[in-house]
């Protein structure tokens, strides 16, 4: 029997989004973009884990604690922080301490030939979400065949900091995969290729997230000891010196 060509391609497309999170995540661009959220076997679409951030150049990675119940030597070092009371462990233990982050499997109209990617979204986000799934004249927005699509608006306002997503129902339900889309058979395949979410995400140990927070804590000690020995240059030289003085004492201290 030959080779079954479609078979192959759609092998060579899994291990394309196995092979990283580009594939398999969806950022919203500045402007509008209409979405619809995918219905996972589960009933349940919208899921949250927890993250660790700014562990040295490490990207986020998922909590031991938060998410799995585990041993988290990062999360007890925030707790120490928080127990110390000054302003700057405060500030720290802020900085390094978990942050929820919600994802929805969706489809981008337009982008259909892209399969079903994973969204992340904030807290205000959620809330708007769960609003909508809850308010009775939508019914379930993530049906097949009567659900909903969503119109996303994204961008930074004037005066804003941030970047600020609205999400607005369309006035009419509409089919997931039309004949356009494919209809059924194409329906069937984006839904057996959602992306897991239980294996799209690294897990830490607890010993490798300990060897993280060792190496980030060496850093931030190297910091201190070098901004001490500065401070300390700087003050005991001459105006004229000044520069020459720190940059000998960083050198002496980077072994340079």
């Amino acid at each position: 029997m030959a080779i079954d060509i479609n078979k192959m391609k759609a092998r060579k497309s899994a291990l394309e989004n196995r092979g990283g999170q580009k594939s398999s995540f969806w950022r919203p661009q500045d402007g509008e973009q209409t979405i619809r959220i995918v219905p996972t076997a589960d009933g349940d679409p919208f899921k949250d884990y927890w993250f660790h951030y700014n562990v040295g150049s490490n990207p986020g990675f998922l909590s031991p604690y938060r998410n799995f119940n585990e041993a988290d030597p990062l999360n007890d070092f925030v707790r120490q922080l928080f127990n110390e009371g000054t302003e700057e462990s405060i500030k720290q233990a802020k900085n390094l301490m978990a942050r929820q982050r919600f994802f929805s499997p969706v489809l981008v109209r337009g982008e259909e030939d892209q399969g079903v990617r994973l969204w992340g979204y904030g807290k205000t986000v959620y809330e708007q979400l769960l609003n909508l799934v809850l308010n009775p004249e939508y019914g379930d927005i993530t049906d097949v065949e009567t659900g909903t699509d969503l119109s996303l608006h994204y961008g930074k306002p004037a005066g804003a900091s941030y970047p600020q997503t609205k999400l607005v129902p369309r006035r009419r339900s509409s089919p997931l995969c039309d004949d356009a889309v494919g209809g059924d058979e194409r329906c069937t395949e984006l839904l057996e290729n959602i992306p897991d979410f239980d294996a799209i995400f690294e897990r830490k140990t607890p010993a490798e997230v300990g060897t993280m927070l060792d190496a980030y804590l060496l850093g931030e000690t190297a910091d201190t000891v070098a901004t001490e020995l500065t401070q300390t240059t700087t003050t005991a030289a001459t105006t004229t010196d000044t520069a020459s003085s720190v940059d000998a004492a960083f050198s002496e201290l980077m072994g340079t």
